[in-house]
């Protein structure tokens, strides 16, 4: 994407791909954060470590957010052309839940436990006309 940048560093491996969440490890218990973290928040220990979290999941739980977003996720809608949109927690191999925006925005669309992977998005564009980019997770199949 020429004229993009990501809406916050670190969270996510860009612009290589395929993307992939970027987080944080303790080598102490081997409990992992997102996003990265300077102390572990399972043992207090500070001897954490970059870890690449993987750009896959499954849906844990979920709703459909039926308000705009605050500052600083709000994107270019306003109130006539805002869409609701799908919200879950993704389970990452590690074990680790992230809360994310989801691309389904229908009840029928989603399901706990269904595969989901991740996807970078622009959520809008910055002063100087650049593309803010961030994650959401989408279904990774076609559901049937």
């Amino acid at each position: 994407m020429p004229d993009a940048k990501p809406l916050h560093d670190g969270l996510f491996s860009w612009p290589d791909a395929p993307s992939t969440l970027m987080g944080s490890r303790c080598l102490d218990c081997g409990e992992h954060a997102f996003p990265s973290q300077k102390s572990c928040r399972a043992c207090s220990g500070q001897n954490m470590t970059a870890a690449d979290l993987g750009n896959e999941g499954v849906l844990w739980t979920w709703t459909i957010q039926s308000f705009m977003p605050k500052t600083p996720y709000h994107t270019d809608e306003t109130p006539e052309t805002f869409k609701p949109y799908g919200v879950g927690y993704i389970e990452l191999a590690c074990g680790l839940k992230v809360e994310s925006r989801l691309r389904e925005n229908q009840a029928e669309q989603l399901k706990i436990g269904m595969p989901m992977k991740l996807e970078i998005i622009t959520v809008r564009k910055d002063d100087e006309g650049s593309d803010l980019l961030t994650f959401q997770f989408c279904a990774s199949e076609e559901q049937g």
